[in-house]
């Protein structure tokens, strides 16, 4: 609601105020005190009218007013800077910058008026010209250009001939003190300077070159360092000043050349700093985007794609979470959070300029021709209509919703959602959620009884909505030093949300760029989730519900997905366990493969083990790193061992032989040898090839033989040495003087082993051969001649048990 507050009648001289304002051909400068209680305004004029800054008081603190003109040839006024003064608490003076660096400090005293405090300079060269100025906390900051010292040099040859500088201007109670001055940078472009509580933003002029206009600079006091951006491209790069020699601006562009020379020329048509910190560039397609302090840019609004004309006027302003815009008669509201309009309003004015007085944050001050008006942008407290930021959100998800379980073809609209009346769930949540979200300022106003049920229903979903939102306005809102924090938790609500919904592609999408944006926040959030921790052995552990662990093994898979760089969340989670924790990636995927154990069998197609086995999954998620090493063999290992499939453990005892890790080879054929008698043949007769084409397992054969499968004979034995043996150049010489041949020596305790067990056919008959003392008597038998088939049939006598290996060798070879 716009409502007057000011006609300018409780101003002094309130009439010269309003003809100030209508007489002035280009638009001014207008800025309030910090206490409100004084009015500057800075009118440009051209020859043969003087420019003149005046500052009008209200009636309330009596005193002379303040006036300075200037006319060309006199150097021009470039900044009205107020500055705090420790002396007295909520005390300020006014710092009035001219061009040629003479600056003057005044205070207002009631009563009396304004007086000067102090005449100052604040450049060291009398040829110096400041051509923006700002202060930032104490200090002065400036941007002033030094001509060349011959006055005939082309100036287009001396484009870097301007200097960032930067000094202490304190106020005490014996006057007031310059510090000694500090180049921030030297042999710069020209550039605008507009400071933050805690950061001053550099921002080229349009007169720069287009070389030198493609990217910010942020420099940061405390720490003394700059910073590079551009929108086009993001944070460059920072650099720390450790001295005066790095603060040259060619040097500091030295390691950026060739990336900056891409870039594409700045589109700025104004720019303002929020009181967030950040700094608001409006382009000249009316595009308004925010940089932040850390080189980070989001966009926020678009001015309805209005094509703005050189020298056409925009006016900025933030007042805490809204940016208030106006352009060609038009406000725009628009929350800088969400980039949502709030409000538009034609102000049918001209002329209008923004004004910030104390206890007035709710509401959108501006200074017109005809006075001050406030514009409330909270909404009424009889209001009874929820917030409309809110209610399209929840529309919008619930179209989408609709929407994809459609069989109609036709598609659905907000509009047609709100006007149908055929589904009641978006009216009843948003009339839930705008009694939740503002029952603490006024009740609400009886709410229907299918509602009150469902609020019940919802309480805790709704305690969990309004603390994220809180947690979210913390996070724009915090200091540098604790946004970290901030963020750590947001991530991890949103990834608890996120598993105890649909993962859909959608979800799975938001999941990727969480991990790709926030990796440490979202592998911290992993570990909450899953409730991940070592026990008092030192094994891994996970506590999550059965709920948790069917979302990080379900929703969309890989080939369900596509390949456009998002991956399923048990990789996601996997490449987290490899970049901050990657001992821990073998238990994770021997946990997960319990759990599957338990949940599904390993026969059936809907489990995730019935498509691509766990260990292959956490293997491909090892084989995209992009550098490889030793330990991403030994991970590999381990992968392959944990799952204790048997074509797993063959692969990674291939793997070990490839490594020639022959103590480990020995130790996991003993272990997995246990798992299955044919596993158990694989691995022997793979250790038993080896064996045979070389000596490096000579050492071990005393572990080796005791695995030798049952069923294997010593003709079994003598066949596949002889297949692998290793095949010479040379004619094979008796007692060759090599000592890595295979002799028989080496395989006598392996075949005696094998002879001498009893016969696998001789324990299945062992109970017949314990026949009793007195047998039965034989059957009468019948004499006849036995046909031809039937002597083959007849049983032939059994091969001696002490038969040698060479008598076996002869079988074989027949």
């Amino acid at each position: 609601m716009l409502r007057q507050v000011s006609d300018f009648s409780d101003f002094s001289c309130g009439h010269r105020l309003r003809e100030l304002l209508c007489q002035g051909e280009e638009p001014g400068h207008v800025q309030s005190s910090p206490d409100g209680q004084h009015l500057l305004v800075l009118q440009r004029s051209r020859p043969p009218r003087p420019a003149r800054a005046v500052a009008f008081q209200r009636h309330s603190v009596s005193g002379a007013d303040l006036e300075r003109t200037w006319q060309p040839p006199q150097p021009a006024l470039v900044g009205l800077l107020f500055l705090r003064n420790p002396v007295a608490v909520g005390s300020w003076v006014l710092a009035v910058v001219w061009e040629h660096g003479r600056t003057e400090v005044w205070h207002f005293v009631a009563a009396v008026g304004w007086q000067l405090l102090q005449m100052l300079e604040l450049c060291q060269g009398a040829r110096a010209r400041i051509v923006s100025v700002c202060s930032q906390g104490t200090s002065l900051v400036w941007c002033e250009e030094r001509p060349p010292l011959d006055a005939h040099s082309d100036m287009s040859k001396c484009a870097f001939r301007f200097c960032v500088c930067t000094r202490t201007l304190e106020v005490g109670e014996h006057g007031v003190r310059l510090g000694t001055i500090r180049i921030v940078l030297h042999n710069s472009p020209e550039y605008q300077v507009l400071a933050s509580p805690q950061h001053v933003f550099l921002v080229p002029a349009a007169a720069s070159f287009a070389t030198t206009s493609k990217f910010l600079l942020i420099w940061h006091p405390e720490q003394a360092k700059l910073t590079i951006t551009a929108p086009s491209a993001g944070f460059i790069r920072s650099k720390t000043l450790h001295s005066s020699n790095e603060s040259d601006f060619r040097k500091l562009l030295l390691g950026s050349v060739g990336l900056l020379s891409g870039l594409a020329p700045l589109d700025i048509h104004a720019s303002v700093v929020s009181n967030s910190g950040g700094l608001l560039l409006v382009s000249t397609k009316g595009a308004v985007n925010m940089v932040e302090p850390d080189g980070t840019q989001r966009h926020i609004f678009d001015l309805e794609g209005v094509a703005l004309a050189h020298g056409s006027p925009v006016q900025l302003k933030t007042f805490g979470s809204i940016l208030a815009c106006v352009l060609a008669g038009i406000l725009y509201l628009v929350n800088q959070n969400s980039g949502r309009l709030i409000e538009k309003r034609i102000l049918g004015m001209k002329g209008v300029h923004f004004l910030e007085f104390p206890g007035e944050e709710d509401s959108v001050q501006l200074l017109t021709q005809t006075g001050i008006y406030s514009f409330s942008f909270s909404r009424p407290e009889d209001s009874s209509r929820p917030e409309p930021c809110l209610v399209e959100m929840v529309f919008e998800e619930a179209c989408r919703y609709y929407q994809r379980r459609s069989l109609s073809g036709s598609k659905l609209t907000v509009e047609k959602l709100k006007k149908g009346g055929v589904f009641q769930a978006p009216v009843a949540l948003a009339a839930i959620l705008q009694h939740s979200l503002h029952q603490k300022q006024k009740p609400a106003q009886g709410l229907q009884d299918t509602y009150a049920k469902l609020l019940s229903t919802m309480s805790l979903e709704l305690q969990s909505y309004m603390s994220l939102e809180l947690l979210k306005a913390c996070v724009v809102c915090a200091p540098e030093s604790e946004v970290e924090s901030y963020c750590e938790e947001l991530v991890e609500q949103e990834v608890s949300r996120i598993l105890h919904s649909d993962i859909d592609k959608d979800n799975l999408a938001y999941l990727n760029s969480i991990f790709a944006s926030f990796p440490k926040a979202a592998w911290k959030a992993t570990r909450s989730c899953l409730q991940l921790q070592q026990n008092g052995d030192g094994l891994l552990v996970a506590r999550a519900t059965p709920e948790v662990w069917k979302k990080v093994l379900g929703g969309p898979q890989q080939e369900e997905v596509g390949q456009n760089g998002v991956v399923p969340l048990f990789e996601l989670i996997c490449a987290s366990f490899l970049r901050f924790k990657p001992k821990w990636l073998p238990s994770f995927v021997e946990l997960t493969q319990q759990y599957i154990s338990i949940s599904w069998s390993y026969s059936s197609k809907e489990g995730p083990e019935g498509r691509v086995p766990l260990y292959k999954r956490a293997l491909g998620v090892l084989a995209r790193k992009n550098k490889c090493s030793e330990a991403d063999d030994e991970m590999e290992l381990e992968l392959l061992l944990c799952s204790k499939r048997p074509k797993a453990v063959l692969q990674a005892l291939h793997l070990l032989i490839r490594l020639k890790q022959w103590q480990r080879v020995v130790e996991v054929a003993e272990k997995f040898s246990k798992l299955s008698p044919l596993l158990n043949k694989e691995i022997f007769t793979t250790l038993l090839a080896e064996f045979a084409q070389h000596r490096e397992l000579d050492p071990y054969l005393d572990t080796l033989w005791p695995l030798c499968p049952a069923e294997l004979t010593a003709s079994d034995i003598l066949t596949l040495v002889l297949q692998h043996l290793p095949r010479s150049q040379e004619e094979p010489v008796p007692f060759s003087s090599e000592g890595n041949q295979l002799t028989v020596g080496l395989l006598k305790p392996l075949l005696q082993r094998v002879v001498q067990r009893p016969c696998i056919q001789d324990e299945m008959y062992s109970d017949a051969l314990q026949s009793p003392t007195f047998p039965p008597p034989t059957p009468p038998r019948e004499h006849k001649i036995p046909s031809k088939a039937a002597a083959d049939d007849a049983p032939q006598p059994p091969m001696s048990r002490t038969s040698s290996p060479s008598v076996l060798m002869q079988g074989d070879t027949k």
